[in-house]
């Protein structure tokens, strides 16, 4: 590591990519085989923001990624495009983690790496789209966080600060290191990595580190379906059969009165 600069980790994943994937409405999930993987497009956003951090302040990017042995790819995607190495955790003990196990097991591969000063996460990833799990990692690490982050706007060895959009407003934040934000594709355009810098990537070693790599440190339980309280039972489209609009126009008086009137038709106040 650059004893002098920032040790930036940055949180990657591999997902179906969402404008070709179908949906199996029998078994009402994603068909994640119906079309090519791809980087989840928010986490190349906090890639780019980690390599501008390095740029300025000098340090290294570790890509970390969750995933099966295929996510590898998205890793060599990673160092194409900045990043200084990439760690793959893949198992079968792994597999049908919800957010809580998924961060769990993110933030004890984080502590096994050892020090690190910024971890950036994309704002939510676009099968899930929970936005969950990037804070969860910090309150398992017991750091601070900033969520939607959309401007950067300054950066020292000390701290970061950062704009964050929270519905229509904005909020200026410093971040004292160590500690974790989100962001937003509003933070920056992601660079496109050289044919040069994609063909050394291709000849990187990517370390694998399973279950019994973090068991040391971990507890192995709190992996995958086993640590997982949540579970996703069923997804579907709403049908759209028997919905009706009705727009209520006047005075806030008269549309209460007429909400109230029409609310009490449909059952729902007695």
């Amino acid at each position: 590591m650059d004893e002098k600069g920032l040790h930036s980790i940055v949180l990657i994943k591999q997902v179906p990519d969402i404008e070709k994937v179908r949906f199996d409405h029998e078994k009402g999930r994603i068909d994640r085989s119906s079309a090519e993987a791809t980087t989840n497009p928010f986490d190349l956003n906090a890639l780019e923001l980690a390599v501008q951090v390095k740029e300025k302040v000098g340090g290294i990017v570790t890509a970390l990624s969750m995933g099966p042995p295929q996510a590898e790819s998205t890793l060599r995607d990673a160092l194409a495009r900045g990043a200084d190495r990439g760690i793959l955790l893949t198992d079968q003990r792994f597999a049908g983690a919800d957010t809580l196990a998924t961060s769990y097991t993110l933030a004890i591969a984080i502590k096994k790496l050892g020090h690190f000063d910024l971890i950036v996460c994309g704002e939510k990833t676009v099968d899930g789209d929970t936005a969950q799990v990037g804070p969860e990692v910090a309150e398992h690490l017991g750091i601070p966080h900033v969520a939607y982050v959309s401007e950067v706007k300054n950066v020292t060895r000390e701290g970061i600060i950062v704009n964050s959009r929270m519905g229509r407003s904005y909020y200026t934040f410093f971040l004292r290191f160590p500690g974790l934000i989100t962001v937003t594709k509003d933070v920056n355009v992601p660079r496109l990595p050289t044919l040069r810098d994609m063909m050394k990537a291709r000849r990187a070693q990517i370390p694998v580190w399973t279950s019994d790599d973090l068991v040391d440190i971990a507890q192995k339980e709190r992996f995958g379906i086993s640590g997982s309280p949540t579970q996703v039972v069923r997804v579907f489209t709403p049908s759209t059969e028997g919905r009706i609009g009705k727009v209520i126009q006047g005075d806030a008086e008269n549309i209460a009165k007429e909400l109230f009137i029409v609310l009490r038709q449909l059952g729902i106040l007695g």
